[in-house]
């Protein structure tokens, strides 16, 4: 019998504990990236658990693709720790000076100053256009402020960088709702859904749209 990684013995004192720190100061000492990425995969889903949570912990954005692919697995615990998970490292992109632009403008589209996040969300643009998360930020913001065509188009732009961002696909067919565009609305949250099956609003959303444009044809 293979004997268990150590990992596991970790995420289980960390149930116990919920000391991050220490889980943190150990994975951190004892598994690179690749290693956890790889433990990810693999048979057991208490070790699958373990790294993912580890991931969303130590990792960056280079480990979107894993944590995407997590959010399919058969198992409904580590599907909620990877939706955890891969909603951190999205914000872990680019230098420290863009992430920490990118946390001012998070902040400011939680205080509802939208405005001012659309303005400091295009200067990060401006620098990195790259980083799918100051895009969808924009795309918030547009949303909050009712300007749904432009908030669409920013969830357009953040899922051809990023095609693991549920976030974008729901958010853009909450946004082709208010415009009235039913069937667009639907295929945006059926593209949620497949990425991201944990979504139940927006399971009820696409049974209930479903519905509804089948009636108007």
């Amino acid at each position: 019998m293979s004997r268990k990684p150590l990992i596991s013995d970790l995420y289980e004192k960390y149930l116990d504990d919920q000391d991050t720190a220490g889980l943190i100061s150990k994975v951190s000492r004892h598994y690179t990236s690749g290693t956890l990425q790889r433990l990810a995969g693999h048979d057991d889903c208490k070790v699958r658990r373990a790294a993912v949570l580890a991931l969303g912990f130590v990792g960056d954005y280079s480990e979107n693709h894993t944590l995407g692919r997590a959010l399919l697995d058969d198992d409904r615990t580590v599907r909620t720790l990877a939706e955890n998970a891969i909603r951190s490292i999205w914000t872990r992109a680019g230098s420290e000076d863009q992430r920490q632009l990118l946390s001012a403008i998070i902040r400011l589209n939680t205080a509802g100053q939208h405005e001012e996040a659309i303005r400091q969300a295009t200067e990060l643009i401006e620098q990195a256009p790259w980083f799918a998360e100051a895009w969808h930020q924009r795309a918030v913001a547009h949303a909050n402020l009712c300007c749904f065509s432009e908030s669409i188009r920013d969830c357009h732009q953040t899922l051809e960088i990023n095609p693991y961002h549920f976030v974008a696909a729901a958010g853009m067919g909450k946004s082709y709702l208010k415009l009235d565009n039913h069937v667009s609305a639907l295929q945006s949250f059926r593209r949620a859904l497949r990425l991201n099956p944990n979504l139940e609003g927006i399971r009820a959303q696409v049974v209930r749209l479903a519905k509804m444009v089948e009636d108007n044809k």
